[in-house]
């Protein structure tokens, strides 16, 4: 079970979606609107998702995200009108063992076409050098997925394939606008191989090669650009670290010379910012992009993109 999110028993989960399509058959009006006009009617899980799918589907699609904006997308309990809203959809994007109660919904629904981002790109498991996060994430031991580091998104050359696999699954779920499908897809991956590019230049020299995260959701990042991410809590960052945790964060802190504790902006900086004053340290936003907010530096993906880039450069020291 994840422990940020909690799994609806597939009984009950059966009686709310049957429940769900006699009454709650389409989220709105607007949602009614959009089929009717000849759009498909995609939901996402969250907002790294709902970025696909409304760049890649464009005027095609009308996407509605499940997760709402300043939503901690591991803390989505799934409602009855969003299981029936599933139910209906033409199709759904989401990633596998990020949100235990989407899996659970999308597993039990007819919707005809379902796409797992995760199962679109190769996962590795980054739980042992960042604090259990993999683990904490593990809520369908024995498959394959399992224990694996979902935050794929991170990573612009993965997220570049997950687009590709997207692009492929709209156009076979709607083959009339394939074309516009694919020309959108080659846009976007043009634009994350542009910010792959930025990355690996950016970060190719610089002081230190070590950062502070409070979450665990840089290690595919870290990974691409010859970083080490450390972790204080692992996947929770709202939870206490143990003193132990602590100590070893301030030595290793002292010798690779790190400079700054990031934080994130849909979780308290309070952990992050007390651990930071023991250790002379300074913070700063380093954010996973789960959600667009006021807070963000940034209005879509690419702009937090080029925010967390230009964050890093600073707390590792650029040569």
């Amino acid at each position: 079970m994840n422990i940020r999110g909690r799994l609806i028993p597939v009984a009950a989960l059966t009686a709310v979606t049957a429940l769900g399509l006699g009454t709650l058959s389409g989220c709105s009006g607007s949602d009614t609107a959009a089929r009717a006009d000849g759009r498909l009617d995609v939901i996402a899980s969250f907002y790294p998702m709902s970025f696909l799918a409304e760049r890649i589907g464009g005027d095609h699609v009308h996407v509605t995200s499940l997760t709402t904006p300043g939503q901690e997308p591991h803390d989505l309990e799934i409602s009855p009108k969003q299981i029936a809203a599933i139910d209906d959809a033409d199709a759904v994007l989401y990633l596998k063992n990020l949100q235990p109660s989407v899996d659970a919904a999308v597993a039990q629904s007819s919707v005809r076409t379902k796409v797992d981002a995760g199962s679109l790109v190769s996962l590795e498991a980054h739980g042992n050098e960042v604090g259990g996060h993999a683990a904490a994430h593990d809520t369908t031991k024995g498959e394959e997925s399992a224990g694996k580091d979902p935050h794929i998104w991170l990573d612009p050359v993965r997220y570049a394939q997950v687009a590709q696999g997207v692009g492929k699954a709209l156009e076979k779920a709607d083959p009339k606008h394939a074309a516009a499908y694919e020309k959108n897809t080659a846009a976007l991956v043009k634009q994350l191989n542009d910010l792959d590019q930025r990355f690996r230049t950016g970060l190719a020299h610089t002081r230190s090669k070590v950062f502070i995260t409070t979450h665990a959701a840089f290690g595919y990042l870290a990974e691409r650009y010859g970083l080490t991410e450390e972790a204080i809590n692992g996947l929770d960052p709202e939870s206490e670290p143990s003193a132990a945790r602590v100590r070893d964060l301030e030595r290793m802190a002292r010798a690779d010379h790190v400079s700054t504790v990031f934080y994130e902006t849909l979780v308290s900086d309070k952990t992050a910012k007390t651990i930071a004053h023991d250790a002379h340290l300074r913070t700063d936003v380093l954010d996973p992009i789960e959600g667009i907010t006021a807070e963000s530096r940034g209005k879509d993906y690419f702009s937090v993109q080029n925010a967390n880039l230009k964050a890093l450069q600073q707390a590792l020291g650029t040569k």
